[in-house]
């Protein structure tokens, strides 16, 4: 119970300045697409030189935490995630969004605190597959091999913020413009009202989603290394599966945004702790706030708790804190964002354009990435018409580099210690995990064989 000898520090009048200006700011962000919490942590870092190491990691703290659940504005009003956490939210929160219920999805988001949007599993892996070969493109990281590249631009590989700027912000811009200058009723979303009771009542109603999102959130946190980009889509995937309305996912189906929303926040905290314990970040954003605590001469682990608990647990304090401040404004948040659906297509493609193209630019400054978010984002537009989904393909993305130098890593120790069948295809641990992929591919393939006979059963009977 030693964290509550440190919960006054958080309620000092500078420090919870902090805090507020960390969890407003942030859900600013997170609502700006481009701006993911890695690049808002990064931003913030410099302002932290002059402060307290307690004080900076308030403020570094707090943005993380409020980026990632403004995230989920953008993601259901423009179908444009805030950040890679937030893709699965646009997969039934924008379609919320389209029948009016714009204010309850962000509600349920803050509140809450291959088979992904598509029809087909086969174009769901193909998508995938994409996905793993643009990870591909520039330098092997091993042997320094140039792949694909074929155009100077891609020396570096292609940036996965540029990538989901373009793959998710593109599609919707161009089908903005081709609806002209309307200013018709069909062409803007009304956004309903939403009393907060209702929306909470909503959640708990759904505890099955909820409790998916959570455990699931909480498990990849602990993962160093995978982050939270993959959470939310895990999580949706999985609430999908054992739920019994799957036809209505995809439409604007209240479960598929508490379950994904659910693990976005339930994976913040968890991330944090391999980085606090063992000083091995848990997401790329971990990786940031590491950085924050070496610039001040602090290193992570039982030096961090046993020499400089005042700084450990007034941060993990300012953490729990921050959850309810987050709710709070994030509330009163989404209740003025939802007032964004109400603009015509065509002053929304322009704006949404323009900050497309300032998010991509902003990453590494670079025109190139501009070049690169907009030719992904025009593939994307006619991909999307052959039936494809964007959110397999990111997810291939963002895995193919993990998958590719962890297999680079097993097979050298396969090479060295005994041959690569038996380096990864013996031992139960490997086994169950090869049982569980195949299981869980044979499912999906499974329910779209169950779904399409039941479609075509009521079209006969119909």
């Amino acid at each position: 119970m030693e964290f509550l000898n440190y919960f006054g520090q958080v309620f000092e009048p500078f420090n919870f300045m902090l805090l507020l200006i960390g969890t407003i700011g942030g859900l600013i962000l997170g609502a700006t697409p481009g701006l993911s919490p890695t690049m808002a942590v990064a931003l913030l870092i410099p302002f932290t030189f002059r402060l307290e190491p307690a004080q900076g990691l308030i403020l570094l703290g707090a943005a993380y935490t409020s980026t990632v659940a403004g995230g989920a504005v953008s993601a259901i009003l423009l179908k444009i995630p805030g950040a890679p956490a937030n893709i699965a939210t646009t997969l039934d929160g924008h379609t919320m969004a389209q029948k009016g219920q714009g204010a309850k999805a962000l509600q349920l988001g803050v509140t809450v605190i291959g088979t992904l949007d598509t029809s087909s599993v086969v174009k769901g892996l193909l998508s995938g597959c994409i996905g793993l070969w643009l990870a591909t493109i520039g330098f092997d990281d091993i042997m320094g091999a140039q792949r694909f590249i074929f155009h100077p631009t891609l020396g570096g590989g292609i940036n996965v913020i540029p990538a989901l700027i373009g793959l998710f912000a593109i599609p919707q811009v161009i089908t903005m413009m081709a609806k002209g200058r309307s200013t018709t009723n069909a062409d803007v979303i009304i956004v309903q009202k939403s009393p907060i009771k209702a929306a909470f009542a909503e959640v708990f109603s759904r505890k099955r989603a909820l409790a998916i999102g959570t455990g699931v959130g909480s498990i990849i946190g602990l993962i160093p290394g995978v982050g939270g980009q993959i959470a939310g889509l895990v999580a949706y995937d999985q609430s999908k599966k054992f739920s019994t309305e799957q036809d209505k996912f995809g439409t604007g189906h209240s479960e598929g945004v508490i379950a994904a929303e659910a693990a976005n926040n339930a994976m913040v905290g968890p991330s944090l702790v391999p980085l606090l314990t063992l000083s091995i970040p848990g997401s790329p954003t971990a990786a940031v706030l590491l950085g924050g605590l070496l610039i001040h001469g602090i290193f992570p682990g039982t030096d961090l708790f046993d020499n400089h608990p005042d700084v450990a647990w007034t941060f993990i304090n300012s953490m729990l804190i921050g959850q309810v401040l987050m709710c709070i404004f994030g509330l009163y948040v989404a209740g003025l964002a939802a007032s964004v659906a109400s603009v015509p297509h065509s002053v929304m493609a322009a704006i949404v354009l323009g900050l497309a193209v300032f998010g991509s630019y902003s990453v590494q400054h670079s025109m190139g990435d501009v070049y690169v978010m907009a030719s992904l984002g025009v593939s994307m537009y006619f991909l999307e018409r052959f039936g494809f989904s964007a959110a397999p393909l990111v997810l291939g993305l963002i895995l193919g580099p993990i998958a590719e130098s962890n297999f680079i890593q097993g097979s050298m120790i396969a090479n060295a210690t005994s041959s690569i069948r038996d380096y990864f295809f013996t031992g139960p641990l490997n086994l169950v995990l090869i049982a569980i992929v195949i299981a869980s591919i044979a499912y999906s393939f499974w329910m779209e064989l169950r779904n399409r006979h039941h479609t075509s059963k009521e079209e006969v009977i119909g």
